[in-house]
């Protein structure tokens, strides 16, 4: 399986984008988790990696989502981005996730890419703006990876995502980045009407015989004003999709990215071992992207190393995280989370207003979280690439105790 995988980067990609990925994402990533680690030893928490919403706009209308996508657009604009990434360089990161809205509506989007070579990008897209020339630039720049959302059969991404003709436009989109050889991931928000037909190792098979790298399965998260509970996943269905994510690792040559579990297949929460946070549109500074509350804000004048890591409202939100659950704090106990906003007294950074409100309509939902049942990765290469850069790195020790002892 790794051979053909390698035979299929060397072969299906081109060379110079496959060696900014390497050396960008990878070497530079490596680094940035060993400084990130350095600076835990010092209590010290500023990310590898930042996830940045850099428009609210989108021209989908998704069930379950949480952007204000109909509100008046707001953007990241181009100087404050690039003083945001030169920031985060100076700290030793390089790279990040572009997400939105629909990213690609961002006028400036290619600009920004442009202005920062020694970066790597990952951008969460409907694909419906990767056209021939936008392909053909990200080509030329090499420093982009586009992760294209496919949510179903033709019936069934029209439901989810509120417009007609979905499926085809980002398949366009996909073959648009296939033919110019980039780096190209799908992924999946997997909910109930479309675990039965992407869950599947058909669907696997089909994304390598088209030439994508990568693919990524996560789970539908219930948020927003309405947050359609009835697609929310059962423990047994979240179990099957990790069991067949670790089945397709050990037999497949294509990458699967999952962001939930460690090695050994224990859950974690990478907002709460401080692997990543997000920026909303407006600047706001957020633990994740379903945490639509924040006290700091990238416009502040202090370097973003120094305002992430001095930021009380994310230190209380990481402890109160790994002290609850391994798993995701906002589906097992909103109320906690509610608990902590108040304390802080942090914005709401929606446009409607209605966070708490929200966050108060919400019902405890299983997570990832299972212990005693989980499912350690059967790929040696995952498991040693987990161990040594992406796990809890210690965060959760008090909450391993406590259900250590309570099996005594």
């Amino acid at each position: 399986m790794y051979l053909r995988m390698a035979k299929r980067l060397l072969m299906e990609t081109d060379k110079r984008l496959l060696w900014k990925l390497a050396y960008n994402f990878g070497f530079k990533g490596a680094l940035s988790v060993q400084r990130f680690k350095r600076r835990m030893k010092r209590g010290v928490y500023f990310p590898p990696f930042l996830y940045i919403s850099v428009i609210n706009s989108c021209n989908l209308r998704c069930q379950g989502c949480w952007v204000d996508v109909s509100a008046k657009q707001q953007t990241i604009d181009l100087t404050a981005m690039n003083r945001l990434i030169r920031d985060s360089q100076a700290a030793g990161n390089s790279f990040f996730g572009i997400v939105g809205g629909e990213p690609f509506m961002h006028p400036q989007l290619l600009e920004i890419f442009a202005q920062h070579p020694g970066c790597y990008f990952q951008v969460f897209t409907n694909g419906h703006f990767i056209t021939d020339d936008v392909a053909r630039e990200l080509r030329r720049l090499g420093n982009v990876t586009p992760l294209i959302s496919v949510e179903g059969t033709e019936i069934v991404s029209d439901e989810r995502r509120g417009r007609p003709a979905v499926l085809s436009k980002t398949m366009q989109g996909v073959e648009n980045c296939l033919k110019h050889k980039l780096i190209t991931g799908v992924c999946t928000s997997v909910c109930q009407t479309n675990i039965d037909d992407l869950v599947r190792e058909e669907w696997v098979d089909r994304l390598i015989e088209m030439g994508v790298l990568y693919t990524w399965f996560h789970v539908y998260r219930p948020m927003g004003p309405q947050p359609n509970p009835d697609l929310c996943l059962t423990r047994e269905q979240q179990r099957r999709i990790r069991q067949f994510v670790v089945d397709m690792r050990a037999r497949k040559p294509i990458g699967i990215v999952d962001a939930y579990f460690d090695g050994e297949g224990q859950a974690l929460c990478p907002a709460a071992a401080g692997l990543t946070h997000h920026i909303n549109p407006w600047g706001g500074i957020e633990p994740c992207p379903i945490v639509q509350f924040a006290k700091e804000s990238i416009h502040d004048p202090r370097p973003i190393d120094q305002v992430i890591s001095q930021s009380e409202f994310l230190r209380d939100f990481r402890q109160l995280a790994a002290q609850t659950t391994r798993g995701c704090i906002v589906l097992e106990r909103p109320d906690l989370l509610e608990e902590l906003v108040v304390l802080h007294q942090a914005g709401d950074q929606t446009v409607r207003k209605t966070a708490q409100a929200e966050l108060q309509a919400m019902l405890a939902r299983p997570s990832q979280d299972a212990p005693g049942d989980e499912i350690p990765e059967r790929s040696w290469a995952y498991r040693l690439a987990k161990r040594m850069f992406f796990n809890d790195f210690g965060v959760y020790r008090d909450l391993n105790r406590q259900r250590q002892l309570s099996k005594v």
